[in-house]
């Protein structure tokens, strides 16, 4: 079968192209952009301020797809705190990322990596046939700061452990009312997004199934019912031919203009000046967001740190007047500095040494593709929706959309998926980034409205001030609705009932699980059938993972238990399914009692739990996967369109 094309080379178009050759899918990345090799950045290590925050699991998906490197380069956060002038509304307490984020490779394995959707000889690449933020970058250079000594380690601030008086305009904490605290999460990564480019292109350029065209316009496309062909100009004028096209490029989607999809949304009032800095700021390694803070001029500013000493910041902005155009400056590089200056003073009680590294201004648009799916032509990341007010990660999500596509289109490469597979991409992706959306157009009147802004300020942390503090801390820190992993409750992917239902099958006991189904699953330590101990979500995004219940044998050799109970006949049907899965043991799981059984979607999400060994459901779920009335798969095709 030809290769699937990927058009885009940003981190989404990557990600998914190195998903696919995870389950041994070639794909073909075309990219209008000079060279994807390499991520440029300037003399200081930055070209822009664009930074990604990676929650615990987009972390772990990041690393199996070969880009742990990238992670090393990410700072993790202690906390996140959110204060209002001089109070500390919440605070919320980290605990450091699991290793599967980092380390996904299994200890101890004997037989070699585990199998794909289907093994087969590798397919050879065919050759062809006959984001800057919105709004402009601000100027870069060194803005003519006095160099001053830096901030002692008890100097007045926000969180200094000195006893000396604050800092004029802002004072210590007001420790009246306790902030609500929460402690435990797994801690964010940030990182620059050019470093995240850099390792998706490098682990691109090694992979055999992956094959990087620069500086190539895509212009024409045609599909049929057994694949699709685009035309390119640039450094290639020709016609390509793939199984299936992705468009994963960018909120201007050439794809997505040319399949005639609509992509309705606004631009929300929020716009935003950002910069990075290195600096040494008085509360060393937490996240904050300051609401109103008692300084002139600012209504919200929020702090990111970054690797070696850098911070990213972000102010929002005052709304435009009504006549101003989209060219005109809104922010001047001297208005910046005086920002800077200004905010370092409120936290440091003067201004420390600092070095202004990239900076610009972005404006927040919230839009969402009508159509994520027409025939065999995708739509993905920032061609399919934008999103990015209150803290959403827009790449994040672009993330999720690549790992969860890549399995659907990896089954049909190598079967024939059924239509409600590949479905259900449009289904659950668009469906979660459109909670996100409505979520954040509720809260926004809200948040923003003088009325909103006259109530916090009376208020002494009741009700309304609580819930908008913990609104703007959600998708931070990775809860909420803003925030927590998606959850495809009602996906076709998620049946209430497995298989016919007979009297057997509805007297047998049902699974208990702490995860619904459709929701994300833990990540809890699993042990292969070879004996390899590993992190669950380590051993994402190939096949099936069928995961037993099994108190006991984390602390026994697996050759004392590979034959007992359950395993024999677990490991039968688990052999038995017509797509590639693999047998997992865990010591516990949160919910499930002993031969809790789990079957796990290669993307992560719970598929199905029973209790025991029930090859008759284990069938059944796959056959939700797979066609079987001959045609499915590709089904809808549309006429050629051009540009």
């Amino acid at each position: 079968m030809d290769p699937v094309i990927v058009v885009g080379g940003g981190p989404v178009g990557l990600a998914l192209a190195l998903a696919l050759a995870r389950h041994e899918v070639p794909s073909v990345v075309i990219d209008q952009t000079q060279g994807l090799a390499a991520a440029p950045h300037g003399p200081n290590g930055w070209s822009d301020p664009r930074t990604v925050v990676l929650r615990a699991d987009t972390a772990a998906m990041v690393a199996r797809m070969g880009c742990a490197d990238a992670l090393t380069e990410a700072a993790g956060w202690t906390a996140w705190r959110t204060l209002r002038r001089r109070q500390e509304l919440v605070r919320v307490d980290f605990t450091p990322a699991p290793s599967s984020a980092s380390s996904p490779s299994r200890t101890s394995r004997a037989s070699g990596a585990p199998r794909s959707i289907e093994s087969r000889p590798t397919a050879a690449l065919p050759a062809a046939t006959s984001e800057t933020p919105p709004g402009g970058r601000l100027p870069r250079e060194r803005p003519p700061v006095p160099r001053r000594d830096r901030t002692a380690a008890g100097a007045p601030g926000i969180q200094g452990p000195s006893p000396a008086a604050p800092a004029a305009g802002h004072q210590a904490r007001d420790d009246r009312s306790s902030p609500p605290s929460v402690s435990g999460p797994a801690s964010p990564l940030h990182l620059a997004q050019h470093h995240l480019l850099g390792s998706l292109a490098a682990a691109a350029s090694r992979s055999g199934l992956v094959r990087l065209v620069a500086d190539c316009r895509l212009d024409a496309l045609e599909q049929d019912g057994q694949g699709v062909s685009a035309h390119t100009t640039g450094s290639s004028t020709a016609w390509w031919r793939g199984s299936f096209l992705v468009g994963c490029d960018g909120p201007r989607s050439t794809v997505r203009k040319l399949l005639q999809v609509g992509f309705p949304g606004r631009t929300t009032v929020d716009r935003y000046a950002v910069a990075v800095l290195r600096a040494e700021l008085p509360f060393s390694g937490e996240a904050l967001l300051h609401w109103d803070p008692p300084w002139p001029g600012e209504s919200e500013v929020t702090a990111r740190p970054l690797p070696h000493g850098c911070w990213r910041l972000d102010w929002r902005l005052p709304p435009l007047p009504r006549q101003a155009t989209p060219a005109d400056p809104a922010l001047t590089s001297d208005a910046l500095v005086a920002r800077i200056r200004s905010t370092l003073t409120g936290w440091c009680g003067t201004v420390p040494e600092y070095d202004l590294l990239a900076s610009a201004e972005y404006r927040v648009h919230q839009r969402l593709a009508k159509r994520w799916r027409v025939g065999r032509v995708f739509l993905a990341g920032d061609a399919a929706h934008q999103l990015g007010a209150l803290g959403v990660q827009s790449v994040a999500e672009g993330l999720h959309d690549a790992d969860n596509l890549a399995w659907k289109i990896a089954v049909a490469w190598h079967h024939r998926a059924s239509r409600a597979l590949l479905d259900s991409y449009q289904q659950e992706r668009r469906a979660a980034v459109g909670a996100r959306l409505r979520a954040v157009d509720q809260a926004l009147p809200q948040l923003r409205s003088s009325g909103a802004l006259r109530s916090v300020r009376r208020s002494l942390l009741t009700g309304p001030t609580r819930r908008h503090a913990a609104l703007l801390a959600d998708a931070q820190v990775g809860t909420g609705v803003l925030g927590a992993p998606a959850e495809y409750r009602r996906s076709v992917l998620s049946p209430s009932v497995l298989g016919p239902v007979t009297k057997s099958s509805a007297a047998a006991p049902s699974g208990a699980c702490a995860t619904p189904v459709g929701g994300q699953v833990e990540d809890v330590p699993v042990i292969s059938m070879d004996g390899g101990r590993t992190r669950l979500r380590s051993e994402l995004g190939r096949g099936l993972l069928v995961v037993l219940v099994a108190p006991g044998t984390a602390v026994w050799e697996s050759r004392h238990w590979l034959s007992a109970g359950l395993m024999p006949a677990l490991t039968e049907a688990t052999e038995a399914l017509p797509v590639a899965a693999e047998l997992l043991v865990t010591e516990s799981y949160p919910g499930s009692p002993p031969h809790t059984v789990l079957l796990v979607r290669p993307d992560g999400h719970l598929g199905a739990v029973m209790h025991g060994c029930r090859p008759a459901e284990l069938l059944a779920y796959t056959e939700l996967l797979l066609d079987d009335e001959g045609g499915t798969a590709d089904a809808e095709p549309s006429l050629p369109t051009s540009a």
